[in-house]
């Protein structure tokens, strides 16, 4: 690695809320990307290396990023299947655009033993500041892509902004929100909080006559070769592209990476003996992720680690199903059994020990599952299937909501019962997976809230694409979800708001004085053209840990 140091101090960074003109020239340099992306096709036909799976970078630090790409060195050396020469890939870092000003530089060799993948962990850099990054090979060059490090661990930052996104079904509807988001020149990271893949079968969901595109290899993935595949076929979504291009990720799986309902020994969508071993799966499935996502391998090869903001945020990001126990059976009474766990116990002291040693204004919990408890009610019998398959509640509607925080209480009683025996204020759980937005106190005992207290708030985001009630009735948004909406918020009075219907994706804006969601929702999951709109705003000012609505997003 041949490194150029850089002395140029970082430009102040504009924070507002991109505008439809700002929006509109954000797009112009994607545009120039896709052309780039047809000529690297170009390369691949006439048999050059070529960069088909876009560019992207991830984990920032004060100092670096992770980049990430990949090559096809010839045309059949398609993702998963072992082949492809040894490929030299050269990669540059630099100030602007134009590549005048390069920063650093180097070279990696991408073999079939990595399925051709290509990351450069780059450090040096200045914090805070925005870099241009690309990759080469053979004489193709690949799509610029845009990054930005993190703040020094002990500035002063005034402000962070995240894009925040969950479940994003190839089958179900096309990456809409992504392109929203790439669209946006305010934001310093993306946060995806789980289900980045789904690994069923065509057809296995949604059924075969809802699919909207049909993902690749057709059928359910088990092998490395197979999640290999799923991943490839993922970035080849131009929505998602230009999101890895514009902007660091940093993401966390949850169960659709491995299998639906993981769990440290198993899945309810993994058959031992007919599908192989589960052990071999989830090795699989994680090399997979690791080669394909820009992504570095934390403590024990999971994806729990913490990434800060300088001293004005820590991002603490969880495994929740690495070393989880098996989930609860239907009547069984073992939700509250202390000897099982959603995070295992190392992890459960690694996140305890943070949150209590952080001096950072806010503690953001990355949790690729709600820890909100949740009770249901008096919700319609005809809507309990709906939620049961959204939510994992037995079909029979009882209320335990067995895959969650609410399956596992005596994780979620030692970590909410830390936060308030150590005083830890501005606690903020950051939530995916559930294919539905929440806004949420955290309350210590829900049975009497709001008559005692919150220990944290959090906010959920819906699904890029992944269905929800109105998808899985077949009806149109709104005709009867709001039936369901008003139970449970009747049902649990910490529960601030919960929209059952929409996709769409979220924007947190994080200041000394506050931490701010904006949702914002897609016309049309199933239209590549979907357009966006701002719906709700809710905040939680420091020191209350409570949530409220305001009635505007962040300027």
């Amino acid at each position: 690695m041949t490194s150029l140091h850089s002395s140029s101090a970082a430009a102040p960074r504009r924070r507002t809320v991109v505008k439809a003109a700002a929006a509109t020239a954000a797009l112009a340099p994607l545009a120039a990307q896709a052309a780039l992306g047809t000529a690297t096709a170009h390369a691949a036909e006439a048999g050059a290396p070529a960069f088909l799976h876009g560019v992207a970078s991830g984990d920032p630090l004060p100092d670096g990023v992770l980049l990430w790409t990949r090559v096809t060195p010839v045309p059949d050396a398609v993702p998963g299947s072992g082949l492809g020469p040894d490929t030299e890939v050269s990669w540059e870092v630099a100030e602007d655009k134009g590549f005048s000003r390069i920063v650093n530089r180097g070279t990696t060799v991408a073999t079939a033993a990595s399925d051709h993948t290509v990351k450069a962990d780059v450090r040096g850099l200045a914090p805070a500041t925005a870099y241009w990054f690309r990759f080469s090979a053979g004489g193709t060059v690949s799509a610029v892509g845009r990054t930005r490090t993190t703040p020094a661990h002990d500035a002063s930052a005034p402000g962070v902004r995240f894009g925040v996104v969950s479940c994003s079904n190839w089958e179900s509807g096309h990456f809409a929100a992504y392109r929203h988001l790439a669209a946006r020149s305010d934001l310093d990271a993306v946060l995806h909080l789980g289900d980045y893949i789904y690994e069923y079968g065509t057809g296995g969901y949604p059924e075969a006559k809802y699919v909207v595109r049909q993902h690749e290899p057709k059928h359910e993935i088990v092998t490395l070769a197979d999640y290999r595949t799923r991943h490839g076929k993922y970035k080849t979504d131009t929505d998602l592209q230009s999101l890895h291009a514009v902007h660091p990720v940093i993401a966390i799986w949850d169960d659709h990476e491995f299998a639906n309902d993981a769990w440290a020994g198993g899945a309810e969508n993994h058959t031992p003996g007919a599908e192989g071993e589960w052990a071999a799966r989830v090795a699989a499935a994680k090399q997979a992720y690791f080669e394909w996502m820009p992504v570095r391998p934390s403590i024990a090869g999971t994806t729990y680690r913490r990434i800060r903001f300088g001293n004005l945020a820590d991002l603490h990001l969880l495994d929740l199903r690495s070393f989880r126990s098996q989930q609860a059976k239907t009547g069984s009474g073992t939700v509250d059994d202390p000897s099982r766990t959603l995070t295992g116990r190392a992890q459960l002291d690694w996140l305890k020990s943070g949150l209590s040693s952080s001096n950072a204004t806010w503690k953001l919990v990355g949790t690729s599952v709600m820890i909100s408890p949740m009770a249901f009610g008096s919700v319609p019998a005809h809507l309990l299937g709906p939620l049961a398959e959204l939510l994992g509640l037995p079909q029979e509607g009882l209320a335990v909501n067995v895959d969650q925080w609410d399956g596992y209480t005596d994780d979620r009683k030692e970590l909410l019962g830390h936060l308030t025996g150590q005083n830890i204020k501005n606690t903020v759980f950051l939530t995916g997976d559930i294919h539905m937005a929440f806004a949420n106190d955290v309350p210590v005992t829900a049975a009497t809230y709001p008559l005692s207290r919150s220990a944290a708030t959090e906010f959920v985001v819906t699904s890029v694409s992944s269905d929800n009630i109105d998808d899985i009735l077949h009806v149109a948004p709104r005709t009867v979800s709001l039936v369901a909406e008003t139970a449970v918020k009747a049902a649990n009075r910490h529960v601030k708001w919960v929209d059952m219907d929409s996709h769409g994706y979220g924007v947190l804006d994080i200041t000394a004085a506050q931490s701010q969601m904006d949702y914002y929702v897609l016309s049309d999951k199933r239209r590549a053209d979907a357009t966006s709109a701002w719906t709700r705003s809710y905040r939680t000012l420091s020191g209350t840990q409570k949530v409220e609505r305001v009635y505007q997003p962040v300027r």
